[in-house]
């Protein structure tokens, strides 16, 4: 990832939460295969485990979980057998999991209000936020095992619950609907979907990521992009515009990070 200082995120904890807000990661590995391509890429969502949320450090570890019939999936397995090391055992190569916040947009120049009418020297761009995590991973591939069956069913149970509170807001407070639950569904149904899958473990060992939200341009231009998205009078719009304000006023503050 190209990090300009002026869009580096260097709080854990800031991306920690654009994981967790945004936890569709995509998965890509790079192993040699003689089946399939070297580079595979999944869309998976993950779960992210933090020992001290209070800690500036720790990075954490994501789990997640891809069908078995996926190529990525094969190619992992076949590497680890092909290595004869057993279900639960690291891969030889790094995985990297990207992350991308649901906000970013196109930024016409027509946003740049202070810049382009004194010079014209302005270009489009696009204004994105993202995380990059980088770990060895632990798979998962023996359905027979009681260590794969016990990762799968926590890994599923507790990716359900966090989708289900934190992004559909069912926690059965104050008159909300409560969670759907792994429980609510046939024991036996359950445990064959999860022969179907494999389960996955990176420890991260690397964390970066930027907000790129408009913070090299002159506090003119990057009120002519807050005040740009706000006219759209869109969803979309009205998230670009405080995404902006927020990362344009910790510039003003001296600080990049959250």
């Amino acid at each position: 990832m190209y990090l300009r200082a002026v869009h580096a995120e260097t709080s854990i904890a800031a991306l920690r939460q654009l994981i967790r807000s945004n936890p569709l990661g995509v998965l890509t590995t790079a192993i040699p295969s003689k089946r399939f391509p070297t580079i595979l890429s999944s869309h998976i969502p993950w779960i992210l485990d933090v020992e001290d949320e209070s800690s500036e450090t720790e990075l954490g570890t994501l789990r997640g979980h891809l069908a078995r019939a996926n190529p990525q999936s094969k190619t992992m397995i076949d590497s680890l057998e092909g290595a004869s090391r057993p279900s639960g055992s690291f891969l030889e190569e790094e995985v990297l999991v990207l992350f991308t916040a649901d906000v970013h947009h196109y930024i016409t120049p027509k946003f740049y209000t202070e810049t382009k009418p004194e010079s014209g020297k302005v270009v489009p761009t696009w204004n994105y936020a993202a995380a990059q995590a980088y770990g060895k991973a632990k798979i998962y591939f023996d359905s027979k095992s009681l260590e794969s069956g016990a990762f799968l069913s926590q890994q599923i149970h507790d990716l359900s619950q966090h989708a289900e509170a934190s992004m559909m807001g069912y926690d059965g407070k104050e008159g909300r609907q409560g969670a759907w639950k792994v429980a609510d569904a046939p024991e036996k149904y359950i445990e064959l979907l999860q022969k179907a899958i494999i389960g996955i473990e990176v420890k991260l060992d690397r964390l970066e990521g930027k907000f790129k939200m408009s913070q090299e341009s002159t506090y003119g231009d990057r009120e002519g992009v807050i005040k740009g998205f706000e006219a759209l009078g869109s969803e979309i719009g009205d998230k670009m515009a405080r995404t902006v304000k927020e990362r344009s006023n910790l510039k003003d503050a001296g600080r990049q990070s959250s």
